[in-house]
């Protein structure tokens, strides 16, 4: 894997263009048995003296459990070149198809988890904290739950540390 690990201070970037615009692939489980799934939603900060990463996911989605079940999972970045890879792994199941073989993405083990060669960036994150997505949450009345969650389950949000960030060379 053609990666440098680099300090987590030497990032410089738009959080909104790189995860609303650009998406990520966030990764579960290991090189052996894993699954990716596309998310424009996120969140990159700082909380409890920690760089964490917030990913949110619904439980329907096959990406969910090797998430839930792992300990850590990745959120790999590209360039603009693999938008409809992006694209295919946002509206496919891995359930139904082989992802990796559709797309043309390869697969690498990071730290333990997977990530790509193609990504610009691969960010791997343990699981700190996690909770439900609900209704009764909403605290404005501006139509979210009806447009966001009318016929899906809510999503589990996963507050992780980052635990090392590569960079390709």
């Amino acid at each position: 894997m053609a990666f440098r690990k680099i300090n987590i201070s030497e990032l410089s970037f738009n959080p909104f263009e790189k995860i609303g615009k650009e998406w990520m692939l966030l990764t579960g489980g290991n090189i052996d048995s894993f699954n990716t799934m596309t998310a424009s939603w996120g969140q990159l900060g700082v909380l409890w003296n920690r760089n964490v990463l917030t990913c949110y996911i619904r439980p329907n989605r096959y990406t969910y459990d090797f998430v839930e079940n792992g300990e850590s999972f990745t959120a790999s970045f590209f360039g603009e070149q693999y938008r409809s890879a992006l694209a295919f792994c946002g509206s496919h199941s891995g359930r139904d198809c082989d992802k990796v073989k559709e797309t043309g993405l390869t697969p690498a083990e990071v730290d333990g988890c997977v990530g790509f060669e193609e990504a610009d960036m691969v960010v791997v994150c343990r699981k700190l904290y996690n909770y439900d997505l609900q209704e009764s949450g909403f605290i404005s009345n501006d139509g979210i739950p009806e447009q966001f969650f009318s016929s899906d389950p809510y999503h589990r949000a996963y507050i992780a540390e980052i635990t090392a960030v590569y960079v390709k060379e």
